[in-house]
């Protein structure tokens, strides 16, 4: 049975009167105890989610905008001290770790947070990067592609990073030499494709991507395509095993008259 009318005018104006939310709900209408807060977190529930496909919806866009948010370009910090701190304080954030040249790697602590010394090497550029894990994406890479002497890049296990992502790398084909991608779940044989533009790459990891279907094959595929690159991934005969039918005609074939 649907909630009576005025629970609902009750409840929309202190949903959207500020971050608490729910926390700030039970203090608000529960007078006091677990139960009676408890009551109220799933009377706002039941009210403004119908069913269990809305909720899951929700949750859904509130996780886009938080991705986004995280991805978004440190425009006034990039005018104001330039591209390499507004890259490492990217990176930084992200949870990632950064180094300048002739420096010590730099990363977050425990519980992400960090030193802020970087910012006194303004004219220092930034060689590598690594983002593994981060939540980096193709808005992301706003931030990274203005290191044009970056060296190493490290995007193993990035949950967003796709195959539009690789697409734009080629703005890093003057420096770039290393490049780790293994564990990226949305990287496939389309994304890999575009890194023939990388010729000056010496080491390429594109170890266990299950979105390439033909492991073995692929990788032989990028070291022809990258024949100067020493390329890290499947066993070369995983990519030629047989296929069901052949499978069966070769046993077929086999069985002795």
């Amino acid at each position: 049975m649907a909630a009576p009318k005025a629970s609902l005018y009750l409840v929309a104006p202190i949903w959207k009167g500020g971050p608490r939310g729910i926390r700030g709900l039970s203090r608000t209408v529960a007078p006091e105890g677990n139960q009676r807060k408890r009551r109220t977190v799933l009377q706002f529930l039941a009210d403004r989610f119908y069913d269990v496909q809305a909720l899951r919806e929700y949750l859904l866009r509130k996780q886009v905008s938080k991705v986004h948010q995280k991805n978004r370009s440190f425009t006034y910090v990039k005018e104001q001290y330039g591209p390499y701190i507004a890259a490492a304080y990217f990176v930084l954030k992200q949870g990632g770790a950064v180094k300048f040249q002739g420096q010590e790697w730099m990363r977050p602590n425990g519980r992400g947070r960090f030193s802020l010394e970087f910012f006194k090497f303004q004219a220092v550029p930034v060689e590598a990067v690594d983002a593994s894990g981060c939540a980096i994406n193709y808005q992301g890479l706003d931030n990274l592609l203005a290191l044009k002497e970056l060296q190493s890049l490290s995007l193993q296990r990035c949950p967003h990073v796709d195959d539009w992502c690789l697409s734009r790398l080629y703005q890093l084909a003057g420096s770039l030499q290393e490049l780790s991608l293994a564990g990226c779940p949305q990287v496939s044989e389309r994304g890999l494709a575009c890194l023939h533009h990388l010729q000056n790459l010496r080491r390429l990891d594109i170890s266990d991507l299950p979105a390439v279907s033909n492991p073995g094959l692929t990788q032989i595929l990028v070291e022809e395509m990258l024949p100067n690159c020493n390329v890290l991934g499947a066993d070369w005969a995983q990519g030629l095993k047989l296929g069901p039918e052949e499978q069966s005609q070769d046993t077929a074939g086999s069985i002795p008259a």
